[in-house]
């Protein structure tokens, strides 16, 4: 563990803590492939496996879509957008059209919102609001798709003008299937490039700077010349990289999911998988709960009927299409346990499409057909008269919760699934449920807590579902989407990681809750329906043996999650842009801030990027910790620097973080690039070089901040576990006038502490607008 804080000014050069054979480094963060521990320790403390997030996570977490006026993946200002909304083009956030709406949308039109992941709105760059561009036809994209024979390059220009061209993510111009719209988008997306060996690893020695000594460095310094020298072992991984690249898809992408995802064996739950708390909705009743969830399924269904038909708006950032493929990975898809390795399998690909949804409570499993025979989705009263059948033959609490299963080490979760798997009936429900478009929870209601508290044991719910005794059996944790709705009001959702970043979730999120606003105008015929299948689990003395262990490890894990979700009303994204600073960029330096004058010493920091301007493009890393962020931190309380020297240093370092930013959604930052030489090493059965081997490198994979900003429009916030033993995972939703931040850490640290964390963090925020507001601002 860490050592105690250190008086503030005072530079520390820390270790990497050891780590406990339990407890691997996050292949997602080293790029090494865990040790495969040789017994379970499901009492070991878990590190979350994904994300880098962002969104999240990310782990993403998640790369930041969004709201990217404040993100840090926004692209340099132009001159004259300076001070402006956001120096990105948006994408559109008006609510999307339902299939029912008979209106074809005009496209463009003001109102634009940020392009991170939703939440506010702002006119696009140029003072464009207000432009109308007119509506493409399905008509003139079916002509163009049959003349394609005739003419790739010209069907390519066509979509380029028609569909590209509009700033964000607009309404779907057309009702209609546009079938191989999606393909002919990502075919035209460009490829993820390898950058310049020597720029990598410059950068990687200037990323090092601030959180090793100079003595470390020196000799780090002495393994980049041996590493790079011309015909050695750097320029031979180096070109076998380009290679790599010259005849895949995405370099990465394949390598990513393997080593970040499915080859992490420690649990989903807490370590990868992330939760989102909704704001609580004012039904305190069994009614409320199941007319809500109704109204909540019919919105996921309106959803899907955009990816269906290939009509779901490409989004933008910076002026430039986003890769769109994780928006067709989260619906009938599922992870698959293995024994060294997980699978991710995906239903909506094969030509028989899911027409069912998993719903799910007190334990009980249930098949629940969302279409009518004519393929019509079920309305929300039709929903909700199948929901009142579920729920009034399950009403039995003592059944065996066969779910909770999924929360254990993947290992042991890889052997139980075998084991279960044996009994053709449970086969039967457990492909069912691995097959349905999405699970719906309907949790009994949380323990009652202090109103200060609430929307952090809502968090927790989300994250784990509060341990055996109450709902985290009533999740089946490998679905990718899970949508939590309780008795009391509090709902959420939970999604398992590998598929997708943040962004795509939120979006959807977004585009559900302001379905359940819309009012209901179509009464559904009363058509007799058939009563939902419940799913039948046939439990041995060996799964129930099983199912108690996976209890005592969950248990464990929930005593040990800390979380905090803390609401700073203060102020907003407003302030910051105010006074012409990325948002984004300016709470990265507030957590350096506050995480100094804690510990007297800076850290690796990961703040998730997107790489969804190429074709297949997950994430990569915002080092947030840089040379001009030390000197802000460490210039911040001390007596021998003004205010304005303090208030200039702090402009510095945002820009360098801004800088940094761009850099690396552009395909040029450092962390998947030296990720991608170390598994070439391995690929190529060479001796892993010294570069990879060298404490400097666990120092800067040891990241004890994982961060990620996942804005949306909806009033909530991300929440996921750390990634390190001693370290935080922390979220933020910044809206127009208040920051929702989501602070997880270990209570098993003592060093960690995630109200403290908050308690610094809000007098960080507190102090750097104070400053900002007692000095004029200067040319820098």
């Amino acid at each position: 563990m860490p050592p105690g804080p250190v008086a503030p000014g005072a530079v520390s050069r820390r270790r990497v803590p050891s780590q406990p054979p339990s407890w691997p480094t996050p292949p997602y963060l080293c790029g090494a492939r865990p040790p495969l521990p040789t017994q379970d320790r499901g009492a070991a403390i878990f590190v979350r496996g994904a994300a880098a997030p962002r969104g999240v996570g990310v782990r993403g977490r998640e790369a930041r879509l969004g709201e990217q006026e404040d993100s840090s993946h926004q692209l340099p200002e132009k001159a004259a957008d300076r001070g402006a909304a956001s120096p990105l083009r948006r994408r559109q956030r008006h609510s999307l059209p339902s299939q029912r709406d008979t209106a074809l949308p005009q496209g463009g039109g003001a109102g634009f919102a940020p392009l991170q992941d939703g939440g506010g709105t702002a006119p696009p760059p140029g003072g464009r609001a207000g432009r109308r561009r007119r509506p493409v036809s399905p008509v003139s994209l079916r002509r163009a798709a049959a003349g394609a024979a005739g003419g790739r390059g010209a069907m390519l220009a066509f979509v380029t003008r028609a569909v590209a061209r509009p700033y964000g993510l607009l309404k779907p111009t057309a009702l209609a299937k546009i079938p191989g719209r999606f393909q002919l988008h990502q075919e035209a997306l460009p490829h993820l490039p390898v950058p310049p060996l020597q720029q990598t690893l410059d950068r990687y020695l200037l990323a090092l700077q601030p959180i090793i000594s100079e003595e470390e460095l020196n000799h780090t310094q002495e393994l980049v010349a041996e590493f790079c020298k011309p015909g050695g072992v750097g320029e031979r991984l180096q070109k076998g990289l380009e290679r790599r690249a010259k005849k895949t898809e995405n370099w990465l992408s394949d390598w990513w999911l393997k080593t970040a995802y499915l080859e992490y064996r420690l649990p989903v739950v807490v370590h990868s998988s992330p939760g989102v708390v909704l704001p609580k909705q004012d039904f305190l009743d069994r009614q409320g709960q199941l007319r809500f969830a109704a109204k909540l399924i019919e919105g996921i269904l309106d959803f899907k009927t955009m990816i269906d038909n290939e009509t779901l708006p490409v989004e933008y950032l910076g002026g430039k299409p986003l890769c769109m493929n994780q928006y067709y990975q989260i619906l009938s898809s599922c992870r698959i346990p293995g024994p060294k390795r997980d699978s991710i399998v995906n239903y909506a690909k094969g030509k028989k499409q899911s027409r069912h949804i998993t719903v799910v409570h007190n334990f009980q499993f249930f098949e629940l057909d969302v279409y009518n025979s004519d393929g019509s989705p079920l309305t929300t009263d039709q929903l909700f008269i199948q929901l009142e059948k579920i729920w009034n033959t399950s009403l039995q609490t003592n059944k065996e919760p066969i779910g909770i299963l999924t929360t254990n080490h993947r290992n042991s979760w890889a052997k139980a699934y075998n084991n279960l798997l044996k009994d053709k009936t449970n086969k039967e429900s457990v492909r069912t449920i691995e097959k349905s478009i999405c699970t719906v929870c309907l949790d009994a209601p949380m323990p009652r807590v202090s109103e200060d508290i609430y929307k952090s044991r809502v968090a927790a719910q989300m994250l784990h579902g509060g341990g055996s005794r109450w709902n985290s059996g009533n999740r089946w944790f490998d679905k990718t989407l899970q949508f939590i709705i309780a008795e009391d009001g509090s709902c959420g959702l939970v999604y398992e990681h590998a598929p997708s970043e943040g962004p795509p979730i939120v979006a959807l999120l977004d585009h559900i809750v302001e379905y359940t606003k819309k009012p209901e105008l179509v009464r559904s015929p009363m058509i007799p329906l058939p009563m939902p299948k419940k799913l039948r689990f046939n439990i041995t003395p060996e799964i129930k043996n099983d199912i108690e262990k996976a209890k005592q490890n969950l248990n464990i894990m929930v005593e040990d999650l800390d979380v905090k979700v803390m609401v700073f009303h203060q102020f907003g994204k407003t302030f910051p842009k105010s006074e012409k600073i990325s948002p984004d960029a300016f709470i990265q330096l507030a957590l350096q801030l506050a995480y100094y004058r804690m510990y007297g010493h800076v850290c690796a920091t990961y703040e998730s990027a997107s790489l969804r301007m190429f074709r297949l493009g997950r994430t990569d890393t915002i080092r947030s910790t840089s040379v001009e962020s030390l000197k802000f931190v460490q210039s911040m309380d001390s007596p021998d620097k003004s205010d304005q020297e303090k208030a200039d240093l702090l402009r510095r370092a945002t820009q360098a973080h801004r800088q940094y930013t761009d850099m690396a959604i552009r395909g040029n930052a450092i962390d998947r690039h030296l990720l991608g030489l170390k598994l070439q090493a391995i690929e190529d059965l060479v001796s892993m070089p010294e570069l990879f081997m060298d404490t400097a490198y666990a120092v800067a994979m040891h990241f004890n901040l994982s961060t990620s900003q996942v804005p949306a429009k909806t009033d909530c916030v991300m929440c996921f576990g750390p990634v390190v033993p001693d370290g935080y995972g922390i979220c933020y939703n910044p809206m127009d006038e208040h920051i929702n931040f989501a602070i997880s850490a270990f209570n098993s640290c003592a060093d960690t502490n995630a109200a403290r964390m908050a308690h610094y963090l809000e007098k960080a925020l507190l102090d750097m607008r104070i400053l900002l507001q007692s000095t004029p601002k200067s040319k820098l």
